[in-house]
């Protein structure tokens, strides 16, 4: 057998997925042995984890659904949900990048280039971007992802010409795929996901929109073997709801996999416009609750003077 970046790439994610299990399984037999196991609300995560993750391998994200579900369930303490949906999200997430790798061929040079790049520009941004102006970057890549669907909207109904069939780029095309999946990248450790991003720059660089899937799904996996081992050891999750979302995920994956690659070309740009203006508006929808939270704030502070 050929050793391919392709399978080298999926080698990487059977041994971090086989070493996630062993740690997680540890973990949940020591909260067995113990008898603080509580899997009586097991099936509530059970049906969140299908669902989330269903959604999630055709573009809405995951992390959306869950922290929606665990909240207005409440199924957990706030403060145990971001560590819930990273160990809850791992096993599905390198089921996807397993699974997209092998079905869409995407020419090695940019696969690679573009996954390392976004992962770069996460590590990156963890230092960089925390500085940012949260409020700012949510209404300017709300209003950019806006202009990009109507780009791809006029796109679709032949107004101009727009995306193309492509599985790889070369030359100036790249190094712009490149220096934008870092950018991309960087905006991830303030909560602003990749994929409608990624989907949007390789559809207006005129690749396949099915390219994204390998690409976004690669990056997010090597990204996830680092953030899921950090909450298994440190304990700050929810292992009930995290064992049964990692088990039903997987099977959410499976099913949503098969419709993505039964879609052609057209279906799969309008998803594409669905998952960027609903992304759009998760922005919008975001900073008008920070900017109602803040003015909520001050106007408790003014009472309490």
């Amino acid at each position: 057998m050929m050793l391919t970046p392709v399978l080298v790439l999926q080698m990487i994610l059977v041994v971090a997925g086989l070493s996630f299990i062993a740690i997680f399984s540890r973990a949940v037999y020591r909260q067995h042995k113990a008898n603080t196991l509580d899997l009586r609300q097991s099936w509530k995560a059970a049906i969140v984890g299908l669902v989330a993750n269903f959604v999630d391998t055709l573009g809405v994200s995951s992390f959306a659904v869950m922290t929606a579900c665990f909240k207005n369930f409440k199924m957990m303490e706030d403060s145990k949900i971001p560590g819930t949906l990273n160990v809850a999200a791992t096993m599905a997430t390198y089921t996807q990048a397993f699974l997209f790798l092998g079905a869409v061929e995407v020419e090695p040079i940019t696969l690679i280039s573009m996954i390392l790049s976004s992962v770069i520009g996460a590590l990156v941004g963890a230092k960089v971007v925390s500085g940012l102006n949260v409020q700012k970057v949510r209404i300017g890549m709300g209003t950019a992802l806006l202009v990009m669907a109507v780009l791809i909207i006029a796109g679709q109904l032949k107004l101009f010409p727009a995306g193309g069939e492509a599985m790889g780029l070369e030359g100036n095309k790249l190094l712009i795929g490149v220096i934008g999946n870092f950018l991309i990248g960087m905006l991830l450790p303030i909560g602003i996901g990749n994929f409608a991003p990624c989907m949007t720059l390789v559809y207006m660089l005129g690749m396949h929109p099915l390219a994204a899937f390998p690409i976004m799904m690669g990056a997010a996996a090597l990204m996830m073997a680092f953030s899921s081992y950090k909450f298994v050891k440190s304990g700050a999750y929810a292992i009930d709801a995290a064992l049964m979302v990692n088990i039903f995920g997987v099977v959410g994956v499976l099913l949503a996999v098969g419709l993505v690659k039964s879609l052609n070309v057209s279906w799969i740009n309008w998803l594409l416009i669905a998952v960027v203006v609903y992304t759009a508006i998760s922005m919008f929808s975001s900073y008008y609750k920070a900017l109602k939270q803040v003015q909520t704030n001050e106007s408790s502070l003014k009472q309490a003077a």
